[in-house]
């Protein structure tokens, strides 16, 4: 029974990180949903696939360029001693939440799922909210040099937005 209580209470710190609510929770909740909606596996949009690996894989390059740069931190809220305008954030400002988002867009498409397109708005204006909160600390460091960057690179989406 101890160690069953020990589970429980361990279990909430596994998905504290974003990256294992994204790349691991998020699509366990959305295919055993479906299953249960489905009555059986479906991947109705097998097609939409690679939005998975493409998400995923913008997420992990994107910070192994940055952890290469000696750039940035991993937590939340800490600002960074310099500001990388190379390799992947000379396209978004924000490439590796973006690599969130369309990983969690592409489970919702896949599996054609409600469950799936709600945890996709909540996440986008979660990280949303959370790059507001970015930007401020990073203008209070970098200044001209943050605000040159910005009207140069989009926040999200190269070229649009």
């Amino acid at each position: 029974m101890q160690t069953l209580i020990s589970v429980f209470r361990w279990f909430p710190h596994i998905f504290a990180s974003t990256p294992r609510r994204s790349f691991f929770l998020y699509p366990v909740l959305v295919i055993a949903f479906e299953i249960a909606r489905r009555g059986g596996p479906e991947i109705p949009m097998p097609y939409l696939l690679p939005l998975l690996l493409w998400g995923y894989l913008e997420y992990r390059l994107t910070g192994m360029y940055r952890r290469s740069q000696r750039a940035g931190s991993l937590a939340f809220g800490e600002v960074p001693q310099r500001l990388l305008q190379g390799g992947p954030f000379r396209f978004s400002r924000n490439p590796m939440y973006l690599g969130h988002l369309i990983f969690t867009l592409g489970i919702a498409l896949v599996f054609m799922s409600w469950l799936g397109a709600a945890i996709f708005l909540t996440t986008a204006i979660w990280f949303h909210r959370r790059v507001l909160e970015d930007e401020v600390l990073l203008r209070a460091r970098f200044g001209t040099e943050y605000e040159d960057y910005c009207s140069r690179v989009k926040r999200w989406v190269p070229f649009l937005l």
